[in-house]
């Protein structure tokens, strides 16, 4: 299957992310930003980040293009510091799909590139647009992008915000691990280090298996932790446990962000938890297709800073669009992040003097489950979820086992409401060979009880085991 370009990059398998294509992607990000004369390059921790994130330098060098090297962090502190100096950015990453496929995530000075550059970058892939190159760009090392991003939650959050919590930080392959352990003991938070790997480990904080949760649960209950904190392979979507070693899901952490930052409008994907629209405290919620674009589209038309404008994904990336103030200024950071959404719930249990499961509890009772199903044909699952979409028939049959359609929303792939308050929302991935799954129903046990039930019945339309 050849790379394929969408939600705010390119991404497929090593083998097919050659030097030439790398090179001529490079090359048409360039070309549709004329004016750019620095380019900031960052790499997570797959083995193969290192080599491509080699070819983006020189190939941007070639094009006349100063290339800043920061090393391997966390995506969101790459979007800090290049958007804090104008520049474009270039992150090389697969996320938290296995270490034989990578990609590269592309941010124009403003932040995440839009659906609308997503177009240009193609059209001038395409058409081999390249920019002029004379003379070759230099290549220097910025060793300050990590400790910017440290020093702004311990500047926003205060030194001590976190102290008294005992918080375990699974490491695995990280490119944030040693970010996110700084961040947290400059907060004061006593951090325990956990489950550290040389060799890369694709966590999906969305659709967390089995083994990993068991994991966590010892550990909390071994170490007598507060929560278990971590991130994807890149740093921009959370993983936070109460400490009972529960995930609490990305959506959630949203909410409860938001609260800490006094959000009154919230931009969120059709697929996060309807809890959000039930917080009276939020003026405005906008609901979006799925994709950090169509999020940052949304927050875009909230110009008034009396909007208090926030987005998050139902990973739990965060999007911070105005200048917070907590015991100190937070500013702006409308890129998906993993670290605030961790910080924020942590310190507003501290404040209220309760435990994150308690905090959580407070929030209206709705509940949500994801899965995915991996490695499918993506024809089929195309031609399988067309046919839902298009024949009521088809529709109401394969749905009839979980109830009555009460509702069908096609913002994003196909969200059914039934009668009796269930969802169950169907989506392929855009930029990898998966199929989402998500449920929410009035119980936990429900919810992911109807995510087992609906991923078995949909692996086996798409003919595999499941």
């Amino acid at each position: 299957m050849a790379p394929s370009f969408g939600t705010s990059g390119l991404r497929g398998l090593v083998t097919e992310l050659t030097d030439d294509l790398v090179t001529q992607y490079v090359q048409a990000f360039l070309a549709t930003r004329p004016t750019c004369d620095r380019l900031f390059v960052a790499r997570d921790l797959r083995p193969s980040s290192p080599e491509i994130a080699d070819v983006i330098c020189r190939a941007a060098q070639g094009a006349g293009v100063d290339v800043v090297d920061c090393g391997a962090i966390g995506t969101p502190a790459l979007a800090l510091a290049s958007m804090g100096a104008g520049a474009a950015a270039i992150m090389v990453t697969g996320s938290h799909i296995p270490a034989d496929r990578n990609g590269l995530k592309f941010y124009v000075p403003e932040g995440e590139i839009s659906k609308a550059d997503e177009l240009a970058i193609t059209a001038a892939y395409r058409a081999g647009t390249r920019r002029g190159g004379g003379v070759a760009g230099t290549r220097t090392a910025l060793a300050e992008a990590e400790p910017l991003y440290v020093q702004r939650y311990i500047e926003g959050f205060g030194a001590g915000a976190l102290t008294g919590l005992r918080i375990g930080v699974y490491r695995h392959s990280s490119v944030a691990r040693d970010t996110m352990e700084r961040v947290l003991r400059g907060l004061g938070a006593q951090v325990v280090s956990l489950g550290h790997s040389d060799v890369f480990i694709p966590v999906d904080t969305e659709a967390v298996d089995a083994q990993t949760r068991a994991m966590l649960v010892a550990w909390c209950a071994e170490h007598q932790l507060d929560g278990v904190a971590s991130t994807d392979g890149d740093a921009d979507r959370p993983l936070l446990t109460d400490a009972t070693g529960k995930v609490i899901a990305g959506d959630v952490l949203g909410v409860l962000t938001a609260r800490v930052l006094a959000a009154k409008t919230v931009v969120t994907p059709v697929s996060s938890n309807d809890m959000v629209r039930r917080c009276p405290e939020f003026e405005t919620v906008v609901l979006t297709r799925i994709g950090s674009p169509f999020v940052i589209a949304e927050m875009e038309k909230a110009t008034d800073p009396a909007a208090r404008c926030i987005g998050f994904e139902a990973n739990g990336g965060f999007l911070l669009g105005f200048d917070a103030q907590i015991n100190g200024p937070l500013s702006a950071l409308p890129t998906r992040d993993c670290m605030l959404p961790i910080i924020a719930p942590l310190y507003a249990a501290r404040q209220a003097g309760r435990s994150m499961a308690e905090l959580v509890a407070d929030l209206p009772a709705c509940f949500t489950a994801a899965d995915r199903l991996q490695e499918i044909d993506r024809e089929k699952a195309g031609v399988f979820l067309s046919q839902l979409i298009e024949d009521a028939d088809a529709r109401a049959a394969f749905f009839a086992p979980y109830g009555v359609i009460s509702r069908v929303d096609l913002t994003d792939g196909l969200r059914v409401d039934f009668e009796q308050g269930d969802v169950v929302h169907l989506r392929p991935s855009g930029n990898a060979p998966e199929f989402r799954i998500y449920a929410q129903s009035g119980s936990e046990t429900r919810a992911k009880s109807l995510t087992d039930t609906v991923r078995g019945d949909v692996a086996a339309r798409l003919g595999m085991t499941g």
